[in-house]
């Protein structure tokens, strides 16, 4: 999950006991390898529980790493440093770590117990089988590919694109040097097969909108919209580091569909949107939230028995974006739904039998899109097409801020007094 290393160490008061600090140290590496919603809740958490067991913790982040002092008494204590590659594809950790900590903050368990648990956390196996995570990622793409064009064909040709990605995807989990290049890898095999067998008549859509589904499981909308709400909170150095990896990201794929255009001798002129006309009924367009989330479910190894809670609030996002982009335009409806999840969602993770807020608010923060866009502008502008390009990418910045400062509205409403007060 992460790595520790201690620095220094003053008697003052009396350090803080070797296994407090590893757990602290422990805790802080599960909470970074979880924050792809962003780094500004880790401090809290780690100083509860630090407070807990007589500490005190303060702490110095960037968004793959931490440096924590915690002390007892007047002394200066221990400084340790913590490292963790932050991701969201294990969410059944975050779930566990919710009950855990809320009997650490209760003083329900000993230094040793809190210890125990929390490697039980860390060592538990995935809830669901490989062969599973590559169908919940097939599911996923399919319930994207209405938003990107609403046609069979789409469906049709996400179906054969999602499980090529979904394959490299779960084999990375056995090859851990292939994680490194995966969403190049992933959008090279990707932009190939659909240039070769899928994007050969205009009438069926622009190239690139028949390859964002397969590749939505990649694109780093999470990061961008974490990046701009740390931004938002404060943490320049966190925001700012995350919104360059990120971009990272997002040039991969890019690269990599330009990749697939040289490979196959195409040319890059045929990046550009072109929208086939609508086939599907409306039930399938209804249906394919249902899709979705249980994609989202399978994918991200969130238990399920939380399926229909998020597909509550997925519902919710959905309904809310479309009503109030109909009165007052896309990005007003972006806004307010982003509110309206965030408040929903800090709200109902104050019950102790639903999972936390980064679980509850993820399959509807993805109905807002904010990737894609960014994979549009750069394959546009790859083609040529100047304007439209500037034009996607703008929109991106756009709903990436409209999404960030919905999500940090809603939260900062629905926050206790307590959650202001530490924040």
């Amino acid at each position: 999950m992460g790595s520790t290393r201690a620095l220094s160490g003053d008697e003052g008061g009396g350090p803080p006991g070797g296994e407090v600090v590893d757990v602290l140290a422990r805790l802080v590496g599960l909470l970074l390898a979880s924050s792809g919603e962003g780094a500004h809740r880790i401090e809290r958490s780690t100083r509860a529980v630090a407070a807990a067991f007589g500490c005190r913790a303060s702490l110095v982040m960037v968004p793959e790493g931490a440096v924590m002092t915690v002390s007892q008494g007047t002394g200066r204590g221990v400084t340790v440093t913590v490292r963790a590659v932050p991701e969201v594809f294990r969410l059944d950790r975050v779930v566990a770590l919710k009950p855990w900590l809320a009997s650490v903050e209760g003083g329900e368990l000993s230094v040793a117990q809190a210890g125990a648990g929390l490697r039980r956390i860390e060592e538990q196996p995935a809830p669901y089988p490989w062969w599973v995570k590559l169908f919940g990622i097939v599911l996923f793409s399919l319930g994207f590919a209405p938003l990107m064009q609403p046609t069979w064909y789409e469906i049709g040709s996400t179906a054969v694109l999602a499980a090529l990605a979904a394959v490299l995807a779960v084999t990375a989990d056995f090859v851990p040097r292939l994680a490194v290049l995966l969403p190049l890898l992933a959008s090279t095999l990707v932009s190939v097969v659909t240039l070769e067998v899928f994007a050969t008549d205009a009438a069926h859509g622009g190239p690139v909108l028949l390859m964002l589904p397969a590749l939505f499981f990649f694109v780093p909308g999470d990061y961008l919209s974490a990046a701009a709400a740390e931004l938002a909170a404060g943490l320049m150095t966190t925001g700012a580091i995350r919104l360059v990896y990120a971009v990272f990201l997002l040039v991969q794929l890019y690269v990599g569909v330009l990749l697939g255009v040289a490979l196959t001798g195409s040319s890059t002129r045929r990046l550009f949107d072109v929208v086939a006309v609508a086939d599907l009924p409306r039930w399938a367009l209804f249906c394919g939230w249902v899709v979705f989330t249980a994609g989202t479910v399978l994918a991200f190894a969130v238990p399920l028995r939380l399926l229909p809670v998020l597909l509550g609030l997925v519902y919710l996002t959905v309904g809310v974006q479309s009503l109030v982009t109909k009165a007052a335009g896309e990005m007003a409806g972006t806004f307010v739904a982003a509110v309206v999840l965030a408040a929903a969602a800090n709200v109902l993770g104050r019950r102790p039998a639903l999972p936390p807020r980064l679980v509850l608010i993820l399959p509807g923060f993805f109905t807002l899109t904010v990737g894609s866009l960014g994979m549009r502008g750069l394959t546009t502008l790859a083609g040529g097409h100047v304007i439209a390009g500037f034009t996607d990418l703008l929109k991106l910045v756009t709903v990436v801020t409209a999404i960030a400062v919905g999500l940090t509205t809603g939260a900062a409403l629905t926050a206790r007094r307590a959650d202001l007060g530490s924040a």
